[in-house]
């Protein structure tokens, strides 16, 4: 692996989300760098930036562990993502759309709905396809409306285990209900698309935050992803665009 500190940070952080470091387990500093085939100091230097973000708690003496994030702040931070989203979305409208950005919205809500075409519920590799582009719809939102202090809240909410929309649970047990879920999301993103292409700026702040407020009643998927087998877990690390 290489070993740039922004690179093991971006790993280690990915190995918390993704529940390869559970909850409470307890991290250290030479274990580590032994797993990571890398030196101490980088890993020292992370276990700092992911204390920082929240990510972990530094125990008495030495070594941190994974911090256990509760339901309620996976809600409180979903909340937030909501604000933030619809304020993007807002300034988006208020901007208005460029031809080749309707084009590359366009391209993707087709891409999601070839996903739908058939009344077969979702493959698991149907979902990966729907989470790429769904990841790339919401930044797509990000990148027009251009403003970096949005960009900076959403990249520190992100760090909240499952508070982002690069991390996506599902139940494999029941595909039918879930594709229902996300059709329904993927009709928001119409919906959404049609108000930045329309400039209706408040309407599309709101359905930006219902959007993102519909995750609220599948929290407990999320939270319980990585101790339940018959909840599948997608998730990928952001790279922070400063």
């Amino acid at each position: 692996m290489a070993n740039s500190g922004p690179q093991i940070l971006t790993t280690l952080r990915q190995m918390i989300l993704s529940g390869e470091f559970k909850a409470n387990e307890r991290l250290a500093e030479i274990p580590t760098a032994d797993r990571l085939g890398v030196s101490r100091t980088p890993i020292r230097l992370a276990f700092r930036a992911l204390e920082q973000e929240g990510l972990l708690n530094k125990l008495p003496g030495r070594g941190y562990e994974v911090r256990s994030v509760s339901i309620a702040e996976i809600e409180g931070a979903v909340e937030v993502r909501g604000a933030l989203e619809g304020l993007a979305a807002r300034r988006a409208a208020e901007k208005g759309l460029t031809d080749e950005q309707k084009r590359r919205f366009e391209e993707l809500l087709q891409q999601g709905d070839e996903l739908f075409q058939s009344n077969e519920p979702l493959s698991e590799k149907d979902i990966e396809l729907y989470h790429t582009m769904n990841k790339a719809f919401h930044q797509l939102i990000i990148d027009v409306a251009d403003n970096r202090a949005i960009s900076i809240a959403l990249s520190r909410d992100e760090h909240i285990p499952f508070a982002s929309v690069n991390a996506l649970a599902y139940d494999k047990t029941n595909m039918r209900e879930e594709t229902k879920r996300f059709l329904f999301a993927h009709t928001q993103h119409h919906h959404i698309y049609m108000t930045l292409a329309s400039r209706q700026s408040a309407r599309a702040e709101m359905i930006m935050r219902e959007h993102a407020h519909a995750t609220l009643g599948h929290v407990h998927k999320y939270h319980g992803a990585n101790e339940n087998e018959d909840i599948q877990l997608i998730s990928k690390d952001p790279i922070l665009k400063q």
